[in-house]
């Protein structure tokens, strides 16, 4: 038997409220999902999507009842894939957890191997959780604009979201390889010092760039990684400066996306879109690297709260309150 954290439909389909329970029980081999690679689970961690999930949110959870938990790190239970091998320490990030299979919120998991990454050399279970998916889409998104030809040089980098977790290890990463950041957020007054001592150079209010403005704006940074969407990234492509680059990872402002080709046809900005979930096992392999060359573990300790599996469901409720910063580690 496997323990895991399951979210249900509290009612029956035909309930417009979509409320859900959430409860922690033992559950059968039909819980394992389908693979190649059986991973003995000892951590997972708090990411947005998986704070959607523990709340029954359908653009998230796509299956009833559902294991959330779009992370699964531990130990290789049992193998047939080459490369791998029992015990050996590995992570899975997205590729379907905790949305359309269940994740890893659960003491064992059958995963596929093809989106299986080993541990960088050194690196322990409560790294790679720190890490999470927030941690790799920020690396994800670090090459998007190192891909692109956007230089340390050119100019200031702005992070939204940047008390997230993709926010925090991407200026994190940003300020190791030599660029100059400006982090935005709704929370400049109490955790400014927070991105300051992450890298930032400078801070702004989020809601400079809240409201709609002008379809091009006065240029003032080299490029952009935007965890936030909406009328925020439509700001941001009107104020990145020729040639500049602006990922987006994110939604949290909203899905839409109101802007002008002006951006693109009198600037030659660029929009890379950054995808988690279904990245192909190369480029995930290159986010790792980047991420094991340059972040710094310690300093992402101490940006990292742990929490229990009977928590975790309140923890997502803070998430979303605006009451947790940096990352969350889930131990199992």
């Amino acid at each position: 038997m496997t323990r895991a954290l399951i979210v249900d439909k509290a009612t029956d389909e035909n309930d417009k409220n979509g409320k859900v329970t959430v409860e922690i029980r033992s559950v059968g081999e039909e819980f394992l999902g389908e693979g190649d690679t059986v991973i003995a689970v000892s951590h997972s961690a708090l990411n947005y999507k998986d704070a959607m999930a523990l709340e029954g949110d359908r653009g998230v959870a796509r299956i009833f009842p559902l294991v959330p938990g779009i992370d699964a790190i531990g130990t290789v239970e049992s193998t047939t894939a080459e490369g791998f091998a029992e015990g050996d320490l590995v992570v899975l990030n997205g590729a379907g957890l905790g949305e359309f299979r269940h994740g890893g919120y659960q003491d064992r998991v059958r995963v596929d191997s093809a989106s299986l990454i080993a541990a960088p050399e050194g690196w322990t279970a409560e790294d790679l959780a720190a890490v999470g998916t927030a941690g790799y889409t920020a690396a994800l998104s670090v090459l998007g604009l190192t891909d692109q030809g956007v230089r340390p040089e050119d100019g200031e980098i702005l992070v939204t979201g940047a008390t997230g977790g993709v926010g925090s290890v991407a200026l994190m990463l940003l300020k190791k390889l030599g660029y100059t950041t400006v982090a935005s957020t709704g929370r400049k007054d109490e955790l400014g010092d927070y991105l300051t001592g992450l890298g930032a150079a400078r801070v702004i209010d989020r809601a400079e760039l809240a409201e709609k403005g002008k379809p091009l704006q006065k240029a003032t940074y080299a490029g952009a990684i935007d965890c936030v969407g909406s009328t925020t990234l439509a700001n941001v492509l009107a104020q990145v400066s020729w040639g500049g680059t602006v990922t987006a990872c994110g939604l949290a402002h909203g899905a839409d996306l109101k802007t002008t080709v002006l951006p693109f046809i009198l600037r030659g900005v660029k929009l890379v879109g950054i995808n988690s979930v279904d990245a192909p096992k190369e480029l995930r392999q290159r986010a790792y690297d980047l991420l094991a060359e340059h972040l710094d573990l310690a300093v992402l300790h101490e940006a990292t709260t742990t929490v229990t599996l009977e928590e975790v469901a309140e923890a997502g409720k803070n998430l979303f309150a605006g009451g947790i910063h940096g990352r969350t580690i889930v131990q199992l």
